[in-house]
């Protein structure tokens, strides 16, 4: 989708940039906000899967789309991350009343995201964009959880799908300690790093060796024999 940063007046965007701020600094719980510098009218976001749904331990990506109307017109919220879901489509679209009639410019973000955070936990089949997931909640729990599970263990567990990833995720770089422009050579076999008793050690490595070739022979001759 195109920016719509040009096509929002700037007391909008000052107050779009003040709460998107404020929710970046101060997140709700399971939450994560991953503002854009260069366009402050799609939000990328996170959703931690809440405990006691089949979507517990998947994080979900997601964004909101303001449009050029906003906030006389909600935005658009689109899951990032497969999800089964009810109000969820195909394409990640999001069916939620506060994004549709019960909109109000008052609301702003964090109400949203909060809402659709609520929506992982009771989902609405009566407006299903999802019919299978629908039919299934209703008539089926079991198989639904079964699948809700199947689908959030192989697209929300552990992977990076959707939002920017934020920098302090993941593993980070090892550090030397000391000197960074020393490097520990490579690994040294015990009895052969010190100079010193190099030549006693290249003589045991040499007998060593003789003995294991004598006992293969000494092997092969007693094949030979039976």
């Amino acid at each position: 989708m195109n920016s719509n940063v040009e096509n929002l007046p700037p007391h909008v965007l000052r107050l779009v940039y003040k709460e998107v701020s404020a929710l970046a600094a101060d997140p709700p719980e399971g939450i994560k906000i991953y503002p854009s510098e260069e366009d402050i009218t799609e939000l990328h976001t996170s959703i931690e899967g809440p405990e006691g749904t089949p979507f517990a331990g998947g994080i979900f990506r997601m964004r909101l789309v303001l449009g050029k109307d906003f906030p006389a017109v909600p935005p658009k919220g689109y899951f990032l991350t497969k999800i089964f879901h009810p109000n969820v489509g195909h394409k990640g679209e999001i069916c939620v009343n506060v994004l549709k009639r019960d909109w109000k410019a008052e609301l702003g973000l964090r109400h949203i995201l909060l809402t659709i955070k609520c929506l992982l936990i009771h989902p609405n089949p009566e407006s299903a964009l999802n019919e299978e997931a629908g039919r299934l909640l209703l008539e089926d729990y079991a198989e639904y959880e079964s699948r809700a599970r199947l689908l959030t263990e192989i697209h929300a567990m552990g992977g990076t799908s959707g939002a920017p990833q934020d920098p302090n995720d993941g593993p980070q770089p090892k550090k030397h300690a000391g000197d960074p422009t020393k490097r520990a050579g490579p690994s040294v076999p015990a009895g052969l790093g010190n100079s010193a008793n190099g030549a006693s050690s290249n003589s045991n490595s040499s007998s060593n060796i003789n003995n294991v070739v004598k006992k293969k022979a000494d092997k092969k001759r007693a094949l030979r024999r039976l």
